[in-house]
């Protein structure tokens, strides 16, 4: 009924662009971000603007890290560095803790203007999946987790959470390690074998491969089935709605 093998109990979702149309909107702030620091950069020092690629810079440095390692990545494979800065920095510091800040402040705005659209094909999956009775868990690299849930109206499918805010109180390291997935199931009592884990990011992927769980599925939105291949997911689909159909 799933599309699952028989030793799956529980499944672990990503949140942004797996179950909430959330991605674009993530790219779309992280490119005003960092474009507004690049050009201000380029300005300052007489040398040429190269904006954020939406897709390709997003997809290899920020989609599915936590916020500050987005920051990190993208500005190491530009070749700066940045003070560390500490969580209380506001939008307007130029740190990696400031440029995270800004970009959540971003995102804030849209969730609150337009609100969250959830996938119909990934809440019915979900939904699907409880009434089999296989445990629920999302993990997610975001510190707005729970709020993009309740906007959405989806939070009472899940049993447990595991989210950026979790990841800065435990100390987890964030995707491509496997640590958030790892805590997931501990919260639900069942070893990474038994588990499927649901990404659409490469990092994350890679994490559910890293973690040794039992099934790894890529959730193919923007046309880079091969790389979720490549980073080690044992099948990629466009939609959870198309395990549904195979099931």
């Amino acid at each position: 009924m799933l599309g699952l093998p028989d030793h799956v109990t529980t499944c672990l979702f990503d949140l942004d662009g797996v179950l909430t149309r959330t991605a674009k909107v993530h790219a779309a702030a992280w490119r005003q971000m960092f474009d507004d620091y690049l050009r201000r950069r380029a300005d300052r020092e007489g040398s040429a603007f190269v904006p954020f690629d939406p897709v390709r810079d997003y997809d290899e440095y920020v989609d599915g890290r936590p916020r500050e390692d987005g920051v990190r990545t993208f500005l190491a494979a530009r070749g700066i560095t940045l003070p560390e800065g500490t969580g209380e920095d506001g939008p307007d510091l130029e740190t990696v803790h400031g440029l995270g800040t800004r970009k959540n402040d971003l995102m804030l705005r849209v969730i609150h203007d337009q609100g969250v659209e959830a996938y119909e094909g990934s809440v019915a999956f979900v939904r699907a999946a409880r009434d089999a009775g296989l445990h629920r868990a999302v993990v997610s690299a975001s510190t707005n987790c729970r709020d993009v849930l309740a906007g959405a109206g989806i939070e009472d499918l899940f049993e447990e959470r595991v989210d950026g805010i979790t990841v800065t109180e435990q100390g987890l390291r964030g995707k491509p390690a496997p640590d958030s997935y790892l805590a997931a199931a501990r919260l639900l009592g069942v070893p990474p074998g038994e588990a499927a884990v649901f990404e659409d990011a490469l990092a994350g992927v890679a994490a559910g491969r890293a973690g040794g769980f039992g099934f790894v599925v890529g959730v193919d939105r923007t046309g880079q089935a091969a790389e979720l291949r490549e980073h080690g997911a044992d099948v990629v689909v466009t939609d959870l709605s198309d395990l549904l159909d195979r099931g």
